[in-house]
């Protein structure tokens, strides 16, 4: 009965969308009825709440385990823990898909209960653009991948969800990324509702920058919450591979970064409108391709469900609907939008533009090395694309970005002059040339790494050059997220650096009683053990560190698992993380004459890598407070003015 409910409640919110998309579209035309406009309110809400029931449904039938649905069946087992029986609800393809939708929908339901400083007219166009992105994906959830198919009998035993899938990390990381990606098809329907009704201006870019906030802080926080996940439960020992499913993740968080800063421009100094157009159709088109990348089938990744041709065609479908439609638009419509204000060469509107710029080429250098193998698989070669293109090439145009990220925001808006930043300028050099003498004093280090290691500390201190003369108490929220937001880029980029120029790794095969140096740390094996868990068995390998200085021994336990719902064999890996870095173990199985073969990581810093995304995260979320706090400030005076300027009855 859950199963049919949840059945019920998706097809009516499909046919809610519909009749949005409809109703919004016959609004917008010259003595259209009233009515139409008036019932997009209550058809977005309703949509909304019958997307999350029927996500609900899906979550009671997972965590009871209902082996006669055959989704349960095909990624669940009554053996597994509660968090993950739930976690599977959205750890497969059709699951992740409704998940997609139900924000998707309960997005365009916010929309459309709590904004209301939009001009109706183009509102109703907003609404209507929110309909047709949410009708072509109930079409392709309930024609290609109905989440809720019973099977002809119930399966006496569920096969299970991927071992790699059973992890705390999983159950984060996907809702937050399909709330960055939500969030941006949300910037898109204000695009396009500004296009359709000509209302590109400073006040519709005020409505618009707390829904990219909102969708980038999501974005970041999915992207660092997957990164960390990949690097301590593959094993690998990376925090980044360059795979395409992590680019499909990259590849709209560059485009939001751009957004945003655009967005940013209009709101508050009237330009760039075009710009901030064409952006909130890319970052949304970039998360369609990063959906079709991993859901089509077209990638084999432990990210990637769908294997069905037929699933993609459809998705590849809608992918040149919406974003063939939108440039489409944007292409009969753009004339039509006013220029904005102009502004000097010296100034920070000309350096947003600058890192737009970098940024978008950024983009398309990740674009180009995500898709180029697929094409050339096409006509029958195989190229593999990896961290030596997307490095090198994406250097290029990453350290620019990140160079211009340092002035940018000591620069005054309209204009400014050369004199007024010599001071400024001359505190970040300094900041440069220490990082850069005490980087080479640690030995032999890279190009690209000695350029991050100068950069991050020039944005380091660029961060907070401009709460100088402040008063902390009364700087706004906004100026504490710009400040937080840079200074966390600049915390991430010295991790970054830090990992890849001080890392040092042992790969020795040890018997009870060896032992090892790897960088600080001598690592002796002590025993090696049998574990059971609740669904899966393991040999942990016990493994004592201490530093040459003396101190406290930690221990770590590697674990080799074997899990058998389903059997698969996976590597759990150990970590112990101090204020200097983590010392990073795997085991690699057994070899010959007792020995087990280690593999050993011992890596400087690598922790300010997550803590610059959270603080990056944590800036944005600031900013959108302090956005939606200071225009709820405009709107109550605004509220009394009126009604002080209104006339007294007599």
């Amino acid at each position: 009965m859950i199963a049919e409910i949840g059945l019920a409640a998706l097809w009516l919110a499909a046919a809610l969308a519909v009749f949005q998309l409809v109703a919004g579209g016959l609004s917008l035309r010259p003595g259209a009825p009233p009515v139409l406009g008036q019932s997009l309110r209550p058809l977005a809400v309703l949509q909304g709440g019958f997307a999350l029931l029927s996500f609900a449904a899906l979550l009671v039938l997972f965590a009871t385990t209902d082996l006669s649905v055959a989704l349960v069946a095909l990624n669940s087992h009554t053996a597994k823990p509660l968090l993950y029986k739930v976690t599977g609800a959205w750890g497969n393809h059709e699951g992740s898909m409704l998940l997609w939708v139900a924000t998707l929908a309960t997005s365009g339901a916010l929309i459309a209960a709590l904004e209301r400083r939009l001009p109706e007219r183009t509102m109703h166009a907003v609404l209507a653009a929110q309909g047709f992105v949410a009708s072509g994906f109930f079409a392709f959830l309930l024609f290609s991948s109905n989440p809720f198919t019973r099977l002809p009998m119930p399966a006496p035993e569920g096969v299970g969800l991927n071992p790699l899938l059973q992890d705390i990390g999983l159950a984060l990381h996907p809702p937050t990324l399909y709330l960055g990606y939500v969030g941006l098809s949300v910037a898109f329907s204000f695009a396009v509702g500004a296009l359709l009704t000509n209302a590109v201006t400073p006040q519709f870019a005020r409505v618009m920058r707390p829904w990219v906030l909102g969708a980038w802080v999501f974005l970041t926080l999915g992207i660092v919450a997957g990164s960390y996940w990949a690097y301590y439960e593959l094993g690998w020992g990376g925090w980044w591979f360059w795979d395409p499913v992590e680019n499909a993740s990259l590849m709209p968080w560059l485009a939001a970064t751009a957004l945003l800063h655009s967005v940013s421009v209009l709101a508050a100094r009237d330009a760039l409108r075009v710009w901030t157009i064409l952006l909130g159709v890319i970052a949304f088109s970039m998360s369609m391709v990063g959906t079709f990348l991993v859901r089509s089938g077209i990638l084999t990744s432990v990210h990637a469900f769908a294997v069905d041709p037929q699933r993609g065609a459809f998705i590849l479908a809608l992918l040149a609907l919406y974003i063939g439609g939108a440039l489409l638009l944007f292409a009969l419509r753009a004339g039509t939008i006013l220029e904005g204000k102009r502004f000097g060469l010296a100034s920070r509107e000309s350096a947003l533009v600058l890192n737009n710029i970098l940024l978008s080429a950024l983009l398309g250098i990740v674009l180009l090395g995500t898709l180029y193998p697929l094409f050339a698989e096409m006509v029958g070669a195989r190229v593999s694309v990896g961290p030596p293109y997307f490095n090198a090439v994406g250097a290029v145009f990453a350290l620019p970005m990140l160079a211009v990220m340092t002035i940018g925001p000591l620069l005054r808006w309209r204009s400014d002059t050369a004199r007024r930043l010599a001071r400024p300028l001359v505190a970040l050099s300094a900041a440069g040339l220490l990082a850069a003498v005490l980087a080479l004093l640690q030995g032999d280090i890279g190009l690209l790494p000695l350029s991050g290691f100068v950069l991050g500390a020039m944005l380091v201190v660029a961060s907070v050059l401009p709460l100088g003369g402040r008063s902390f108490r009364r700087t706004p929220l906004t100026v504490w997220g710009m400040v937080i937001a840079h200074f966390g880029i600049g915390v991430a980029l010295l991790g970054m650096a830090s990992d890849a120029a001080l890392t040092r790794e042992r790969l020795v095969a040890m018997a009870p009683g060896d032992a090892v140096t790897v960088g600080p740390w001598t690592v002796r094996l002590r025993e090696v053990m049998p574990v059971a868990g609740p669904n899966w068995t393991a040999t942990e390998v016990v493994l004592d560190a201490q530093t040459a200085a003396g101190g406290r021994t930690i221990t770590l336990r590697p674990q080799s698992r074997t899990f058998w719902a389903p059997v698969q064999q996976t590597t759990e890996s150990a970590l112990a993380s101090r204020w200097n870095g983590q010392l990073y173990a795997v085991s690699g199985g057994p070899v010959d004459g007792g020995r087990w073969q280690m593999r050993l990581w011992w890596k400087p810093f690598v922790t300010l890598i997550w803590l610059g995304g959270l603080l990056v995260a944590l800036g944005g979320a600031l900013s959108m407070a302090g956005h939606l706090r200071r225009d709820t400030v405009r709107r109550s005076a605004a509220r009394r003015i009126s009604r002080l300027a209104a006339p007294v009855p007599a």
